[in-house]
C-alpha cells in the first residue's frame, strides 16, 4: 500500500506572490482613460478570443494591444509598464535563477478593468489551464483605486485575502499552485489593470529587462 511521506518542516513557506506600491496619479490616468473609451469595452470577454461567459467573470474590459503602448496618445501605458519592469527586477532578484530561465519576457494583449457593486469574477481560475497558455510565466494586477468595501482578491490555496488599495500591484505565477477569484464588490467600483508576463516569442513586443 502506497503511504504519504512527510518531508521534514522548513522555516521558509513563501507564497511567490510579490507586491509593491505604485503613484497614485499614473493609477488615476489609466482610470480616465478607460473612461474615455466607453465605445470599446467588452463585459464578461474570456481569453484571446474574447468568448463571453457572465457567469465565470462579470466584468466590463477594455483591451489594449501592446504594440499600441508606444503610441503617443497612449503614453500612460509606457509609463506604466515602465514602473511594472521596475517591480519584476525586484522580483527576480530575490528569485535569481529567473534570471537564466527568462532573461526577456514579452506581455501581449492587456486589459483594463472595472467591477460595479455585485459584480467580480466568480471562478477560482489560474492563468495557466492548458496547451494554450503554456506560454504565460506569471500574472500581474495593479489595483487603479480603493474599494470602499468587498472586492478582494483570494488566493485559496494561501488562504490568503488581498484588499484593493490605490497602487498596488501584484505579480504572481501562473500556475494551479496559484488559483484565485475576485470576490464580490459590496459597494462602490473596483478599477484594475491585469495581464500576464509570458516566455519571449516576439522580439517586436514588449520586453522587460533583467
Amino acid at each position: 500500500m502506497i503511504k504519504s511521506f512527510e518531508l521534514a518542516e522548513s522555516n521558509l513557506s513563501p507564497n511567490f506572490i510579490g507586491s509593491w506600491m505604485i503613484d497614485n496619479s499614473l493609477c488615476n490616468e489609466l482610470v480616465v482613460y478607460f473612461e474615455n473609451n466607453q465605445g470599446n469595452l467588452q463585459q464578461g470577454a474570456i481569453g484571446s478570443h474574447a468568448s463571453i461567459k457572465l457567469d465565470v467573470k462579470n466584468r466590463m474590459d477594455l483591451r489594449i494591444s501592446a504594440k499600441d503602448i508606444h503610441l503617443s496618445k497612449d503614453k500612460v501605458f509606457k509609463m506604466y509598464f515602465d514602473n511594472l519592469f521596475e517591480c519584476y527586477k525586484d522580483f527576480s532578484d530575490k528569485w535569481p535563477h529567473l534570471k537564466k530561465i527568462a532573461s526577456q519576457l514579452d506581455i501581449p494583449s492587456f486589459n483594463i478593468g472595472r467591477y460595479e457593486t455585485g459584480q467580480h469574477y466568480q471562478a477560482l481560475h489560474c492563468e495557466r489551464e492548458g496547451l494554450g497558455s503554456l506560454h504565460r510565466l506569471f500574472a500581474f494586477m495593479t489595483y487603479l483605486n480603493n474599494v470602499e468595501e468587498g472586492g478582494t482578491t483570494y488566493f485559496d490555496n494561501y488562504n490568503l485575502e488581498i484588499k484593493p488599495k490605490t497602487g498596488l500591484t501584484l505579480i504572481w505565477p501562473a500556475e494551479w499552485t496559484h488559483t484565485h477569484r475576485g470576490n464580490k464588490v459590496i459597494k462602490g467600483t473596483k478599477y484594475m489593470l491585469t495581464g500576464h508576463l509570458c516566455f519571449a516569442v516576439d522580439e517586436t513586443q514588449t520586453n522587460p529587462q533583467n
